[in-house]
């Protein structure tokens, strides 16, 4: 057989590919060291164990040439590896609803600042409902399983460094409620120039550019769990599952029906891993999807698919469903998994510009991206009330008007609503920050007839103003539009100018 030349250029292209990653990976071997002789000892200890897990990423981001995805290779999954919730409810509860929940452990995701909503600190300290963060509501969910069923659920914060020294002091608060708070904290990765791909970090200390750091997305939590020793310390506790869900998802609150399905299969045949997925509308086109992959339960992330099927992605007839990041996972299988290095999860490449113009990429991981590592893995269809996220000021609204009611820290759509379905709500860029936003609102009007609202420009609203079918208003540029106390807007397009001053 004769080598063609075309081979050779392979062949030569490819040692020099080689060549070149082994180059990179040494420099960044080199510059890692040297960023820890700038720690402390203390420092050095805890950024030792999370540089280790960012030269495992660094490394298989440097072998991956192009998608990771063969687009051709994806199907539907099977019809049982997704159940719909009904099936599930359908088993009933726990015999023993306290000794399940005893094996359970509350996992909340607290790694994210409140920048986006215009906050400072976490995200989880912002006022959602009655004066109660995020944490309140959680802490008041847990406290009452608790007390109801005489149970002992903890509730476990992954925090970041970003949010870890403002979450830290506020826990004191919770000394006197039935509910054990523990924490461990995200690692703390480098951002790396995107042309020389080395860290853009000078040195390690607190002096040091916070910029030049991010904790790597959510699925870091098995390393950072397993490196904290709390992992071990909850098996030897005798939890078996932990329910993983953001912080800022106001629905996801514990299902004792899902619970009773981990608990009550055969230990042979143990779920180890269940995804609450849900039917995807068109606000939600962009969340992950489960698909079959070489014989294996995947989460398919939008961040995965070659530009070419972006549009076939976010179709709602193919992909109907969506991962709402609520998890139930087997705490000795996170071991073993771990343990096994047998983790792989997809690396998600984030491309970010930093305020000086410097173009930078952060490589993450997903949480929900573990599930092809787990055995019988399940996917369950839930319905959409248990995926309430807080993303923007529109959520906010909808969360703090009377379309939920809020008992025991969890917020359920109220019986006076007709439709099951929520509004859709659309704030402009006057209402981005919360602290605007909540000027612009005398009061939250009553939307309990809402089907759709948009508002743009300087809009406020007077006192108990209520919103009925869709009401759109805008207020163009240099206008303003005050909507009267009492008002009631019902399928109403409001524009131009209307000022209410006092006299």
């Amino acid at each position: 057989m004769s080598l063609t030349v075309a081979d050779l250029t392979r062949g030569a292209m490819t040692e020099f590919q080689e060549k070149l990653r082994q180059q990179h990976e040494e420099s960044m071997h080199r510059e890692l060291e040297t960023l820890l002789s700038s720690a402390d000892l203390k420092e050095q200890e805890i950024s030792r164990k999370d540089f280790d897990g960012f030269k495992k990423l660094f490394h298989r981001f440097l072998q991956v040439k192009g998608p990771a995805i063969d687009w051709a290779k994806i199907s539907r999954p099977p019809e049982d590896s997704i159940q719909p919730y009904e099936r599930i409810r359908a088993k009933g509860l726990p015999g023993d609803i306290a000794a399940a929940l005893n094996k359970l452990v509350v996992v909340k995701l607290n790694g994210g600042l409140g920048t986006s909503m215009g906050c400072k600190g976490p995200k989880s300290l912002i006022s959602v409902r009655s004066e109660n963060t995020f944490l309140d509501l959680t802490v008041q969910q847990i406290e009452h399983l608790n007390k109801t069923y005489n149970a002992d659920v903890p509730l476990v914060l992954m925090n970041s460094f970003n949010t870890d020294e403002d979450t830290k002091k506020i826990l004191q608060k919770y000394s006197h409620h039935r509910v054990k708070i523990h924490t461990f904290n995200q690692s703390r990765y480098p951002r790396i120039n995107k042309e020389s791909l080395l860290p853009i970090a000078k040195s390690m200390g607190p002096d040091g550019d916070s910029e030049a750091w991010y904790p790597p997305g959510h699925g870091d939590i098995y390393a950072s769990f397993s490196n904290s020793g709390l992992l071990d310390k909850l098996l030897s506790e005798g939890k078996e599952y932990i329910f993983v869900s953001n912080i800022d998802n106001l629905g996801a609150t514990v299902d004792l029906y899902i619970l009773q399905h981990l608990m009550s299969q055969p230990q042979d045949k143990r779920c180890e891993f269940i995804m609450e997925v849900t039917d995807k509308t068109r606000a939600d086109v962009k969340g992950g999807t489960l698909i079959e992959y070489e014989e294996r339960l995947r989460l398919l992330e939008i961040a995965q698919v070659p530009k070419a099927h972006v549009d076939e992605f976010k179709s709602v007839t193919k992909f109907k469903i969506f991962n709402t990041n609520n998890l139930w996972i087997s705490l000795p299988a996170i071991k073993r998994v771990y343990e096994a290095n047998a983790l792989d999860l997809e690396i998600i490449v984030n491309p970010k510009t930093l305020d000086g113009g410097l173009n930078v990429i952060q490589l993450e991981t997903a949480v929900g991206a573990a599930i092809k590592s787990f055995k019988n893995a399940l996917g369950v269809n839930v319905p959409r009330s248990r995926f309430l996220p807080v993303k923007t000021t529109s959520d906010l609204l909808l969360v703090m008007s009377n379309l939920y009611s809020l008992e025991a820290g969890s917020l359920t759509m109220s019986q006076r609503r007709e439709f099951k379905t929520t509004p859709h709500v659309k704030l402009g860029s006057s209402f981005t920050k919360v602290q605007e936003y909540l000027k612009r609102f005398d009061n939250i009007p009553d939307m309990l007839e809402l089907d759709h609202l948009t508002v743009s420009g300087d809009v406020t609203f007077g006192k108990n103003v209520s919103l009925k079918g869709t009401v759109i208003i805008i207020a163009n540029h240099g206008d303003r539009i005050d909507i009267p106390a009492g008002a009631m807007l019902e399928n109403k397009i409001v524009s131009g100018n209307l000022r209410i001053l006092d006299h």
